[in-house]
């Protein structure tokens, strides 16, 4: 069976408030699907140049998931883990990876599944040894803004899209 096509929904961000409205809306969003991705886990790919605001939307929706400490990027540590509820979260960062294989000797793969959130940041680092990700986010600069195009590859990754997408909008319109 073919799976079904998803579309990209690019979104304008206008500045570093509508990026953390972005992060927020997929926090809630992990929320109300809360029972399928402790079913099934779920993947959160985050591309985009140095400085484009990928750590910031992690970091909104880690804090609308309820952490209130710090959320450091884990630029330096490549894992910062979570604990979200009953989820695990795990926040990594490979632009410090070489070669695609060190994925592989990490052991990083044995944090993917049931129950769990991995947000990764430089995915293309990890080449095809990754998983496919539920959702991409691809950040761009766009002037003073970003822009982000959001690709969903599975139900679940789609139906956090949609929920994010209606409180994202309903929480910018008429900015």
């Amino acid at each position: 069976m073919a799976s079904p096509a998803f579309p990209v929904v690019s979104l304008a961000l206008p500045d570093a408030g509508a990026t953390a409205i972005l992060g927020r809306a997929l926090g809630h969003a992990i929320v109300r699907h809360r029972d399928d991705v402790r079913a099934h886990g779920l993947q959160l790919n985050l591309s985009g140049d140095l400085g484009t605001g990928k750590t910031a939307l992690v970091r909104a929706a880690l804090k609308a998931l309820g952490v209130s400490g710090p959320v450091k990027s884990p630029t330096f540590a490549l894992l910062e883990p979570y604990a979200v509820s009953s989820l695990d979260f795990y926040h990594f960062d490979f632009y410090r990876f070489a070669d695609p294989s060190e994925f592989g000797s990490s052991g990083f793969r044995d944090l993917f599944g049931p129950g769990r959130i991995c947000a990764i940041e430089w995915p293309e680092r990890a080449g095809p040894r990754l998983p496919t990700a539920d959702l991409s986010i691809a950040l761009s600069v766009d002037g003073d803004g970003r822009t982000a195009s959001i690709t969903a590859a599975s139900q679940l990754g789609e139906a956090c899209l949609t929920s994010a997408l209606e409180e994202f909008q309903a929480r910018t319109a008429g900015s």
